[in-house]
């Protein structure tokens, strides 16, 4: 399928002057190393689904988008002047960081919360999403994963502190699987720095093939170092909470880095 083609599947589901585009760029321009991702930061939902018939309390839960990342995202983009490709809808039209056509993929129930307008959908609705809102997504983060400056790649996440009546108690959570990720160092690192913060290395969940799109796809493919970090969500809450975050992660990341430049310099 052509770029022309996707985007004509897409003016179906998008409507025009109402549905924002699915991909914001920050610094499209930038030079610095390291690309941002953050495939769950927004919670629009196409005009034409009507709200997916979920109530805007329950549009406003974890289920429905990551909960601080953005505002993160945007801090970190800021501080280090970089690349950060932001998707605008919500996880529950379709969860970008999950591979199409997955069980995840357009879940019709999440957390125990039913979802009514991903129920009994058709294929042509579940192609329909895709093309109209992950495909946009997907080719802006491969085409941003190769441009050379990008020698380092984080996808910023969070976590609810509960999930199926089970606690997660890490504040911070690391994960990675493939050995060029240098997620262990990352991980030292954090420890090194906060000794008092609960840090999970693999946790709150692994990274899968099934479950997971940008870094098997994407970071793991380039063969750089990069990591899909998840900060639990009740430290977003506020302005301050994101800003301690914010500030946290550029010092981490900074550092982390320019350690790694210095080994393979």
């Amino acid at each position: 399928m052509t770029n022309a083609q996707a985007d004509t599947v897409g003016d179906i589901l998008l409507t025009n002057g109402i549905d924002p585009d699915p991909v914001r760029v920050t610094n499209p321009h930038a030079t610095a190393p390291l690309l941002l991702v953050c495939d769950h930061a927004g919670r629009e939902i196409p005009e034409k689904l009507g709200g997916l018939g979920l109530s805007s309390t329950e549009l406003g839960l974890h289920i429905a988008y990551d909960i601080g990342a953005e505002t993160v995202a945007n801090g970190l983009a800021d501080r280090f002047g970089c690349t950060l490709i932001a998707q605008r809808y919500s996880r529950l039209v379709i969860d970008c960081n999950r591979p199409p056509g997955t069980a995840q993929s357009i879940p019709e129930i999440s957390d125990g919360v039913m979802v009514p307008g991903n129920a009994n959908l058709l294929p042509a609705d579940r192609v329909l999403r895709e093309r109209a809102i992950f495909a946009p997504f997907a080719r802006q983060c491969e085409m941003e994963m190769q441009r050379s400056n990008h020698r380092f790649a984080f996808a910023i996440h969070s976590f609810t502190p509960r999930l199926g009546g089970n606690s997660r108690p890490w504040d911070i959570g690391f994960l990675y699987r493939h050995p060029c990720s240098q997620g262990d160092r990352l991980v030292a690192l954090c420890q090194e720095l906060w000794p008092d913060l609960k840090i999970g290395k693999n946790q709150p969940y692994q990274i899968e093939d099934a479950t997971d799109w940008f870094i098997p796809v994407c970071a793991e493919t380039r063969g750089i170092p990069h990591c899909l970090i998840e900060v639990r969500n009740d430290h977003l809450l506020t302005t301050a909470g994101c800003e301690l975050w914010v500030e946290r992660l550029y010092r981490l990341l900074s550092t982390f880095m320019e350690q790694a430049n210095a080994t393979h310099a």
